[in-house]
């Protein structure tokens, strides 16, 4: 399951702290074999009722079984004796229900033993919570479906809801006679039902898998079809979105026969379908041959659609369809190895999709996410790959970017050191060895070490089980070897912090890894890293002979940071545009970012090195640059420097944009990129061309004109935004309630109105997101965006605190985390403490963990200005000697 594209730079301390330990684990001593589902769902009256079978093996003779269970109404409970015990009486259970552990008890009045058969009847409720059975809804109708991950299953029937717990499943459902079912596996039989305007669909066994793997989908879907490797693959979605689907099912294609390929398994379930549902959270799901999406992330017009939207449906579906190995063919044992699944699938999508579109630069958005989960990760609070959870609330907590980002780093750090052949042959072998059961992480690494003879249990075990970043001191000894040392990074600024932040900073910095170093061998772009591995015991690492500088991280796929002395920076800095790939770019000035932010550089420095790359090729680049050139101005300028420093961004980057001139015919891609990327960079300087410009391409639009370019037109509408009065804005609105059969032009014009700085405009869009008229997974992140800004994140925290009633309402289970993490854009004393004192008094389900990484953040901001500010003074000084606001 994807995070959303939208990641908010907020998450999670350095432990989930486990406070009722196992308390939430279902006992040992029954485990399922196979599950007889049959559903009828009543879409009117939102609820359903189950009739269900599991067969169970007792591991122990007891009265008792405990499954999962939550909101659900048991009607009858009955074991009956098989196996050798067929012929025994059944025995009908009394119930009794632990709703804080979603549990209930079957006791039964003699002992059990062997194998039996659980017979179980009840009712439950479709909620409009966005997990478990819920109702999802368009204008016209609602849909049935499901999102069981990680605990939700236990809402549709009572289960073993455990991954290590496999079973088979046998489903049906029934449903009204104009509706269909998609679920796991292919439809075997479709029935009238015994109830008049109803029909019985029932589907193949599916293989053996877990619980929160299972779905089913009611409604009146509609599909696109394809094939690969002799697989049916459909793509679906509500009738009036299906011509939408065209693109997902091509991507889907082409990653199921990549995977084939590469993991040496083929894909093992009859069909693959894909769907986008109008309600659902999560960016998709990786159901076992039934995945379902977020419409803006399976749903794009191949013919109009821009490429940043086709490339994210590219990376989803590749993202989605590589869990059919990585989390459903192989489960890991427990939560606390979700990166097991999350790792891989985020490491395994640019493979896909980078094989499919090249031309797309999948490698350099790689190196971007990298940079930023080094940021992340080297934050005063954060948390290990492996982490010990076991309540519902501490499992949903682990969806984030340590999971997610730094798993799948690691894992391509430790295949860049390995090489590509070695690492796959690992792979198959260690899928090969679990298909169809649950593994660990030790799993993996011993089957790394052994197919590669090198120390892969020694690397990923130290990046895996402790938390944080290393930061690797280079010194030059001689031309074949560097002095290198290891310590944990971080970036708290010791020159500023204050409260006990420095002495721990300095507890810290104790961590130890194995890391391999790779360096480039030859002052070609391309060039064949050669790599080392250094452990706290290494005092030097050998150079490849040849080697024009020192670049410690080649390919830009190393877990860590680089300190270069200041002769080794001069020296990659000269030949940087011709020697340097974009992505080892890209971690260039992510590395000297981060060490401006830890205190041991200057704004003044990082700022030349941004200046220096103003001609920047690459638009992933430039973009990453001036994505960190954004924050300087948001983080650390105040003020009369604000001013001087947009006039500084207008000078030195406005002549670089009037250079580009306009779009031209078959324009690559790289040119059309970084001409938008420049236009918003100085419209946010209040660039009075620009704005204008931005004010006019929005009035065209409107007016039905074709965009003049249409690659400025995204962040045309952005600007106009900003200063747009109600004219414009009642216009969007519009846009707004009529866009809904074209989810992402919806999405994208939906999050526009969060730029609107008007107060009175303000207002209106916190009142739209918290009326119900916006789906509960849209709310949270406008609000979130609302308050990352610094034109609008006052008023709205000063409304949301007022209004937080009908704020609440909105929140699912997850989004409230996101308003919580949201905070963490703040950067003074004053809304820290407030920060901590609201949601003291109004605690968010699930959201602890985010609140502790917003107040670090906080913290974190409020020194990154103290230090820093005076040295922007200094710099601007040099370049900007009067201040120059724009007019």
């Amino acid at each position: 399951m994807p995070l959303r594209r939208r990641l908010l730079r907020a998450a999670l301390p350095l432990l989930l702290i486990c406070t009722a330990a196992q308390a939430q684990r279902l006992p040992a001593g029954a485990h399922p074999e196979h599950y007889t589902l049959a559903l009828t769902p009543d879409l009117t009256a939102a609820t359903f009722t189950g009739d269900e079978t599991i067969d169970v093996v007792m591991d122990r003779p007891a009265k008792s079984i405990t499954l999962n269970a939550a909101e659900i109404h048991f009607l009858n409970v009955t074991a009956v004796p098989t196996g050798s015990a067929a012929g025994a009486p059944s025995q009908s259970a009394t119930v009794s229900l632990d709703e804080t552990k979603d549990q209930a008890t079957f006791n039964f009045p003699q002992t059990l033993t062997g194998k039996i058969t659980l017979h179980i009847t009840y009712t439950g409720i479709l909620n409009d919570k966005l997990r478990g059975f819920y109702l999802s809804k368009t204008p016209k109708r609602s849909y049935a479906v499901t999102q069981f991950e990680p605990t939700d299953a236990r809402r549709a029937f009572p289960s073993f809801d455990e991954p290590a717990l496999k079973a088979t499943f046998d489903i049906a459902l029934t449903v009204d006679s104009a509706d269909t079912v998609i679920s796991n596996t292919n439809v075997i039989e479709d029935k009238p039902a015994a109830t008049a305007g109803k029909h019985t669909l029932r589907f193949a066994t599916t293989p053996k898998m877990s619980t929160y793997l299972v779905a089913f989908l009611v409604g009146d879907f509609e599909c696109t079809t394809g094939k690969a490797d002799g697989i049916p693959i459909r793509a679906c979605a509500s009738p009036d979105k299906v011509r939408l689907t065209k693109f997902a099912v091509d991507a889907a294609a082409f990653s199921l026969h990549y995977y084939d390929e590469y993991f040496g398994i083929k894909y093992p379930m009859p069909k693959l379908d894909m769907i986008a549902l109008p309600d659902f959270e999560a960016g998709a799901m990786e159901n076992f041959g039934c995945i379902t999406y977020r419409e803006t992330d399976l749903l794009v017009d191949e013919k109009s659609g821009n490429i940043p939207a086709m490339k994210r449906v590219a990376e989803v579906v590749a993202h989605e369809i590589s869990h059919q190995w990585f989390g459903d063919m192989v489960t890991m044992h427990w939560w606390d190895n979700l990166w097991l699944n999350e790792g891989f699938a985020s490491w395994m999508e640019h493979k896909a999709a980078g094989a499919w579109h090249p031309e797309w630069n999948f490698g350099q958005d790689d190196a971007v996410a990298l940079n930023d989960t080094l940021d992340y990760d080297a934050q005063g609070v954060t948390r290990p790959i492996h982490n010990t959870v076991n309540t519902p609330a501490e499992i949903n907590q682990m969806f984030d970017r340590i999971t997610y980002e730094k798993a799948g780093a690691v894992i391509g750090m430790v295949e860049n050191y390995l090489g590509e052949d070695a690492f796959r042959t690992g792979v198959h072998n260690y899928l090969q060895a679990h298909l169809y059961a649950t593994a660990t992480a030790e799993d993996f690494w011993s089957a790394q070490t052994a197919a590669s003879h090198k120390p892969v249990d020694k690397i990923m075990q130290s990046f895996v089980e402790q938390p944080g970043v290393p930061l690797l001191t280079l010194t030059q000894t001689n031309p074949q070897a560097v002095g290198a040392s290891e310590k944990r990074f971080s970036l708290a600024t010791p020159e500023a912090c204050k409260d006990g932040a420095c002495a721990r900073a300095e507890q810290a910095a104790a961590g130890e890894w194995s890391i391999p170093v790779c360096f480039k061998a030859s002052g070609q772009a391309s060039d064949k890293p050669v790599c080392e591995v250094l452990t706290p015991q290494t005092k030097s690492l050998a150079l490849p002979a040849g080697a024009p500088f020192v670049f410690a991280n080649a390919a830009s796929k190393g877990y860590y940071r680089v300190a270069y002395t200041p002769q080794q920076y001069a020296a990659i800095l000269a030949s940087a545009q011709t020697a340097l790939s974009p992505a080892e770019r890209v971690n260039l000035v992510g590395d000297r970012w981060a060490l401006m932010r830890s205190g041991s550089g200057s704004v003044g420095d990082f700022l030349d090195l941004s200046l220096a790359l103003k001609q920047e090729p690459s638009a992933v680049v430039l973009a990453h640059t001036l994505d960190k050139v954004i924050d300087v101005d948001q983080l650390i300028a105040t003020g009369v420097d604000r001013d001087r420093f947009e006039a500084v961004i207008r000078a030195q980057f406005g002549p670089v944009y009037n250079a580009m001139g306009g779009p031209q015919r078959r324009e690559p891609f790289d040119h059309q990129q970084n001409r938008a990327v420049l236009f918003a960079l100085l419209g946010q300087a209040k660039d009075p061309m620009v704005l204008a410009q931005a004010r006019q391409m929005t009035a065209e639009l409107f007016d039905g004109k074709r965009p003049s370019d249409p690659a400025l037109i995204d962040a045309a509408v952005a600007l106009a935004a900003v200063t747009g009065n109600t004219d414009l804005y009642d216009r969007m609105m519009i846009i707004v309630q009529k866009a809904t059969a074209e989810p992402g032009l919806e999405e994208e014009v939906l999050h526009t109105l969060s730029n609107f700085t008007d107060p009175a405009l303000v207002t209106r869009t916190l009142e739209y997101v918290t009326s119900g008229q916006v789906r509960n997974q849209d709310s949270a992140s406008i609000l979130g965006e609302l308050l990352s800004q610094s034109d609008t994140q006052d008023q709205a925290w000063t409304w949301i605190r007022a209004h937080w009633p009908a704020v609440q309402a909105q929140l699912t289970t997850n989004s409230g985390s996101r308003v919580v993490a949201a905070t963490h854009n703040f950067c003074t004393v004053q809304r820290r403490d407030e920060v901590k004192s609201f949601f003291a008094a109004h605690p968010v389900e699930a959201a602890d963990v985010a609140l502790g990484k917003s107040l670090q953040a906080i913290d974190d901001c409020i020194r990154l200005r103290a230090t820093q500010a005076p040295r922007l003074k200094l710099w601007l000084d040099a370049h900007a000697p009067t201040p120059a606001p724009a007019k």
